[in-house]
C-alpha cells in the first residue's frame, strides 16, 4: 500500500507548480481515495498531512481548499490606487513615540549606567527592575510581588519558558480552539501534545477544559483572557472565576498571556483568582515597539525555580541593555504615557472599523488593535484572503489560528494597528467592497 506521505508529496508538488491554485477545492476524501487508488483512511491521513504542512485548510460545511501562500503578492498585483497595506501584524508605532523613547535613553550614555547594562544579568534582574515591572503590571485586584518577576528577552521567550517549565515533552497542553499561532508553533517544537478546547464569545469554556482533563491529564492550559487574539473578546469575571475553580479542582496550571491587557481590562486577572495555579506572561512589545522589548514571567512561588531554570537553560533571559533601558522607561513614566496614547489610538481605529464595516459581522474589544470578521456566506476565507491580496492588502485567515484538525471558521482577522489612519480608512472601504462583491468575478452584486 502506498504511503500517505508520498501521496501528500505529489499533491504538494502540484500546489508548488501552480496546477492547484489558492482557493481551489479538493475533492471529498472518498472521491480522492478512488481517484488515487487508496483506502479512505489513507486519504484522510493525506488531507491531515497537507493541513499540517499548511498547504490546505478545511472550512465548515464547505470542504478542503488550497491555502493562499504565506508571502503576500507583490504590490504590482494590486489594483490601481491601492497601496500595499499590512493588516496581518499587530505592531503599532505612534508618531510621537520615538521622541519619548529617545529622551529616556540619555541616561544610558552615562559610563556607570552603560557599564552595568553591558554586563550579563540573571533571570531575576535587579531589585529596581523587579519593583518597576511589578508596579507597571499591577491591575485592580492584582498586585504582584516584585520577587515574583522574572525577565525574558521578549513575550515569545516568556511563553517558551513557561511551557518548558510546565509541560514535559509528550505531555498534554490545552489551548483555545483558536489561539496565538506562535504559541502553537512553540508547543509543537517543545514536544507538547496540543489539546484544543472550545471557546465562545466570552473566551475559553471552563466546562470544556474540565472535559478535556477527564479525557487525559493536562499539564497546563495556555490562554488569553483579555482581548483574545484573534477573537478580540475579554473574559467576564464570572467566567474567570469558573475557570479558576476548574484549575484548582484538577490541579491544572494556566499560562495567562496578558500582552494586550494594557489596552483595557477592568477585570482582575486569572492570576488574582487562582494565584497558585497561574503563570503570567507579558511584554513591552505592544506597549512600546518590537525593536527593543522585554518579556515578563510571573510564576507563583512554587514554580519560580522551574521557570528561572527554563529561562537560563533556553538562553531566553533578557539582555542587560534592554533591561536597563526598560527599567528607566517604566520608572520615568514613559511606558504609562505610551499605554494611554495607544489606548486612545486603538479606540479611534475601532471607531473607524465600526463605520467602514457597518453591516458586517465584525467583533472586537473597544480598545483592541485587531478585529474578527465573520465573512458573508458567499465568501470562503482563503478566497477572500486571495482577493484582498490582489488589491495589495494582507489579512489573515482563521485557519492560521486554528488548533484542531477539523474545519476552520469562515472568518479573517484584521490587524488594524500599523497603517496610518487615512490608509486604514481607505483600506477598510476596499475590503468592504470586496466582501460585497461576487467571489466568482469580483463584481458587485
Amino acid at each position: 500500500m502506498e504511503d500517505y506521505r508520498a501521496v501528500a508529496d505529489r499533491i504538494a508538488a502540484e500546489i508548488a507548480a501552480g496546477r492547484l491554485r489558492p482557493g481551489d477545492r479538493l475533492p471529498t476524501q472518498r472521491r480522492f481515495a478512488r481517484r488515487h487508488g487508496i483506502a479512505n483512511s489513507t486519504a484522510a491521513r493525506v488531507y491531515r498531512e497537507l493541513a499540517r504542512r499548511g498547504l490546505v485548510v478545511g472550512e465548515v460545511g464547505r470542504g478542503t481548499f488550497v491555502r493562499s501562500a504565506d508571502p503576500a503578492p507583490e504590490p504590482a498585483l494590486a489594483e490601481p490606487g491601492v497601496a500595499r497595506v499590512e493588516l496581518e501584524m499587530t505592531t503599532s508605532v505612534l508618531p510621537e513615540q520615538s521622541a519619548l523613547l529617545g529622551g529616556g535613553l540619555g541616561r544610558m550614555l552615562r559610563p556607570d549606567v552603560l557599564d552595568a547594562a553591558l554586563r550579563p544579568v540573571g533571570a531575576a534582574g535587579a531589585a529596581a527592575a523587579r519593583e518597576a515591572a511589578a508596579a507597571a503590571l499591577a491591575r485592580p485586584g492584582w498586585d504582584p510581588e516584585p520577587a515574583q518577576v522574572l525577565f525574558a528577552g521578549n513575550g515569545r521567550q516568556a511563553i517558551a519558558a513557561a511551557l518548558t517549565a510546565l509541560v514535559p515533552p509528550g505531555e498534554r497542553l490545552a489551548v483555545e480552539s483558536l489561539t496565538y499561532p506562535v504559541t502553537r508553533t512553540l508547543a509543537t517544537r517543545l514536544g507538547c501534545t496540543l489539546v484544543p478546547v472550545d471557546t465562545d464569545e466570552h473566551g475559553l469554556v471552563p466546562e470544556a477544559l474540565a472535559r478535556a482533563y477527564r479525557a487525559g491529564p493536562l499539564r497546563a492550559v495556555y490562554l488569553q483572557p483579555t482581548l483574545h487574539n484573534p477573537l478580540g473578546c475579554t473574559m467576564p469575571l464570572a467566567r474567570r472565576a469558573a475557570l479558576a475553580e476548574v484549575l484548582r479542582e484538577h490541579g491544572i496550571h494556566a499560562v495567562e498571556d496578558r500582552v494586550y491587557a494594557f489596552l483595557g481590562d477592568s477585570q482582575p486577572p486569572l492570576a488574582a483568582l487562582a494565584p497558585e495555579h497561574t503563570v503570567v506572561v507579558d511584554s513591552l512589545s505592544k506597549r512600546l515597539a518590537p525593536g527593543l522589548t522585554l518579556g515578563f514571567l510571573l510564576p507563583p512561588p512554587g514554580l519560580a525555580e522551574q521557570c528561572a531554570a527554563a529561562l537560563r537553560s533556553g538562553a531566553l533571559s533578557a539582555s542587560g541593555f534592554a533591561l536597563e533601558a526598560a527599567t528607566g522607561w517604566l520608572v520615568d513614566g514613559t511606558v504609562a504615557t505610551m499605554e494611554r496614547a495607544k489606548r486612545a489610538d486603538a479606540a479611534a481605529r475601532q471607531e473607524l472599523v465600526a463605520e467602514r464595516l457597518a453591516g458586517f459581522a465584525v467583533r472586537a474589544g473597544e480598545n483592541s488593535y485587531h478585529c474578527w470578521w465573520e465573512l458573508p456566506g458567499r465568501w470562503r476565507a482563503e478566497t477572500f484572503v486571495a482577493a484582498a491580496a490582489r488589491r495589495g492588502i494582507a489579512v489573515t485567515p482563521a485557519a492560521a489560528f486554528s488548533t484542531g484538525t477539523g474545519h476552520a471558521p469562515n472568518a479573517v482577522r484584521l490587524a488594524i494597528s500599523a497603517p496610518p489612519m487615512s490608509t486604514l480608512a481607505s483600506t477598510l472601504t476596499v475590503l468592504a467592497n470586496v466582501a460585497r462583491a461576487n467571489p466568482v468575478d469580483g463584481c458587485p452584486e
